[in-house]
C-alpha cells in the first residue's frame, strides 16, 4: 500500500501551528467556517517541503507516482495540463523548429507554439460518425522522413471523444528517424493503470491531467519523463512555467489520486465493468471508442437535438460534460457506480419521451481540411483586421476559430479560409469569432 506522503504531512503539523506566514486567509474566522480544511492551505515551511526543489514529501510523492506511471521522472504541477504541455513544447523546441500537432491540439498548444516560435504542422485523420479521427502513422513518416527540423510530434491521445492514437505506430516511426513522442494525455490519466493506450508505454514526455479522471482536485496534473535525456529540459521547462506558490491541497490530491487507485486497482475494475455493462443493456446508441471513461450518446438515431436533452438534464440537477451538436459527453471516472448509471438510463429514458423535443436534431457541421500557403509564425507577425465572417473567403486566419465545444479549430492561424471554412463556422456555438467577424492578416 501507497502511504499519502503530503497529506499526511499537512495533517500533522497544520492542527497545532499559529500562521504567521501567506496566504492571508490565515485559517481562522469565517473563512475557516466556510472552508473546513483551511488548515491545509499552506505555503513553502520546513516542514511542507518546496514544489521547486524538493526534498521531503513532496519529492517522496513524485517518486512513487513516476514507479506507478512507469516514468523515469515524475513532477506535480498544479496549474492543470497546461504547464505540463508548455514544457512539453519548450523540450521540442530544442530539438527543432517544427512540430507535428493534431488539428484537436488544446489551446495550450498553439500557444506554446507561439511562445517558443515553433511552426505546428497540422495532421488530422478523417472524419468518422461526426467525430475527427486520430491521423494514421504514414502521414507521420512522410512528415518526418522528408524535413530534418522536425521535432516530433505532440499527439493528443486520447482525446474528448474517448480516440486513442495509435502511439505504438507512431513510437516506431519516430525512433527510426530519432525524433521526439510528446503525448497529451490530460484526458487519459486512468490509462496508466494497465490500458494498452497509456502514453508512458511509448512517449519520450507525457502529461496527465489527474484531476479529469481521477479523485483529484481541479488543475492537479503531472508531467511524465520516459526518456532520461530530456529530464533537465523538462526540470528548466517547469521551473519557468509552474506556479511558485503551488496549491498544497492541490499537490496533495494529485498524490492522493494517484496512488488511491493503485492501492484499490479493483474500485477502477469495477468502474470499467459497470460502463460496460450499461453500455451493453442501454436502449441507447453511444459512439464507439477506446476510452470507458468517454460515455457519449448519439442524439442522430433519437431525432433529438442534444443541446435540448442537455437542457432537461440540467433541470433534473444532472450536468454533462457538453453536447456538441450531436452527442452528449458523459465525462466518467474511477468513482462511477452501476447505480448512477442505471438512474441515468432512467432519466434519459423520460426524457427522450418528450414529444416537444423530439425531431429536433440537425445534423453539426464537418470539419474541412483547410488550405495552408503561409506560417503560423508569419500570420503571427502580420498586422491584423476584424472581418464579417461571409466575406472572409480567400483571405488568411490571423486567429484560431472553431467550433465549442469541444474547441476544435475549424482553421488555425496561417490557413487560409474557404467556404467549407465559413460554413462550418455559420453556427451559434463557436470560438475565435467576434459578433460575426473573423480576424484575418491585414492585405497590404
Amino acid at each position: 500500500m501507497y502511504e499519502y506522503y503530503i497529506y499526511s504531512q499537512l495533517k500533522k503539523h497544520t492542527k497545532a501551528c499559529k500562521s504567521f506566514h501567506m496566504p492571508g486567509h490565515k485559517a481562522c474566522g469565517d473563512f475557516k467556517v466556510k472552508f473546513k480544511d483551511a488548515n491545509l492551505d499552506v505555503t513553502e515551511l520546513s516542514y511542507t517541503d518546496n514544489l521547486l526543489s524538493p526534498d521531503g514529501a513532496i519529492a517522496k510523492a513524485q517518486r512513487d507516482i513516476a514507479r506507478i506511471f512507469g516514468a523515469a521522472k515524475s513532477y506535480l504541477t498544479t496549474d492543470g495540463s497546461s504547464s505540463g504541455v508548455l514544457a512539453l513544447v519548450y523540450c521540442a523546441s530544442k530539438r527543432g523548429n517544427k512540430l507535428i500537432v493534431f488539428r484537436n491540439s488544446h489551446q495550450s498548444v498553439w500557444n506554446a507554439c507561439r511562445l517558443f516560435g515553433v511552426e505546428p504542422l497540422i495532421v488530422q485523420g478523417a472524419e468518422s460518425e461526426g467525430v475527427l479521427q486520430p491521423p494514421d502513422s504514414a502521414i507521420i513518416e512522410k512528415l518526418v522522413s522528408n524535413d530534418p527540423n522536425i521535432a516530433g510530434v505532440l499527439a493528443t491521445s486520447p482525446d474528448y471523444y474517448g480516440n486513442v492514437a495509435p502511439l505504438a505506430g507512431y513510437r516506431e516511426i519516430l525512433k527510426k528517424y530519432n525524433r521526439l513522442l510528446l503525448v497529451d494525455e490530460a484526458h487519459g490519466a486512468h490509462l496508466a493503470y494497465g490500458d494498452k493506450g497509456y502514453a508512458g508505454l511509448y512517449a519520450d514526455a507525457w502529461v496527465d491531467g489527474a484531476h479529469k479522471t481521477l479523485p483529484t482536485l481541479t488543475q492537479g496534473a503531472i508531467v511524465s519523463v520516459g526518456n532520461e535525456e530530456l529530464v533537465p529540459s523538462i526540470e528548466d521547462a517547469l521551473s519557468m512555467f509552474r506556479t511558485t506558490s503551488p496549491s498544497f491541497p492541490v499537490m496533495a490530491s494529485v498524490e492522493y489520486g494517484v496512488k488511491y487507485i493503485a492501492n484499490r486497482i479493483r474500485i477502477l475494475n469495477d468502474a470499467k465493468t459497470a460502463v460496460s455493462d450499461f453500455k451493453a443493456q442501454s436502449r441507447f446508441s453511444f459512439y464507439e471508442n477506446a476510452d470507458w471513461t468517454k460515455l457519449l450518446l448519439d442524439c442522430k438515431p433519437l431525432d433529438i437535438a442534444p443541446g435540448a436533452v442537455l437542457a432537461k438534464l440540467e433541470k433534473k440537477g444532472v450536468y454533462a460534460e457538453f453536447a456538441d451538436g450531436r452527442y452528449i459527453l458523459f465525462y466518467l471516472s474511477p468513482m462511477v457506480r452501476d447505480k448512477e448509471l442505471a438512474n441515468l438510463e432512467k432519466l434519459l429514458s423520460v426524457i427522450v419521451e418528450d414529444k416537444k423535443i423530439q425531431g429536433t436534431y440537425r445534423e453539426k457541421p464537418q470539419i474541412p481540411e483547410s488550405e495552408r500557403s503561409y506560417s503560423f509564425q508569419y500570420a503571427l507577425k502580420r498586422q491584423c483586421e476584424w472581418i464579417d465572417l461571409d466575406k472572409a473567403v480567400g483571405r488568411m486566419c490571423a486567429k484560431n476559430a472553431g467550433l465549442a465545444p469541444p474547441c476544435i479549430p475549424i482553421v488555425v492561424t496561417g490557413e487560409m479560409i474557404t467556404a467549407a471554412t465559413v460554413k462550418a463556422l455559420s453556427v451559434k456555438s463557436t470560438f475565435g469569432l467576434k459578433n460575426g467577424q473573423i480576424c484575418v492578416v491585414k492585405k497590404w
